[in-house]
């Protein structure tokens, strides 16, 4: 992990990068693009800011997703956020 990057973050920053990549939609691309973290990045910091069962719960269902990494979707898929979510 580039310590140089992370040691930059904020609390809210990490704070909000945990719970974008919590969240199926969220792709590890737009993390990316928007705090300049890697994907394996994003992994280490949900290591260390989760509980192991939790960590190894959300490993396991973000593994191979489609909506988490964008090479991955659909053509027609480019939204950072589900349609069904209030415009704040």
């Amino acid at each position: 992990m580039s310590s140089n990057r992370v040691a930059a973050l904020s609390g809210e920053d990490i704070g909000r990068i945990i719970q974008m990549a919590w969240e199926d939609r969220t792709a590890f691309d737009t993390i990316t693009t928007q705090f300049g973290v890697s994907e394996a990045e994003v992994i280490q910091l949900m290591r260390k800011g989760m509980q192991r069962s939790s960590f190894e719960l959300w490993r396991r269902r973000v593994s191979g997703r489609k909506t988490k990494h964008l090479a991955l979707r659909q053509d027609g898929i480019v939204r950072f956020k589900s349609s069904d979510q209030k415009g704040y």
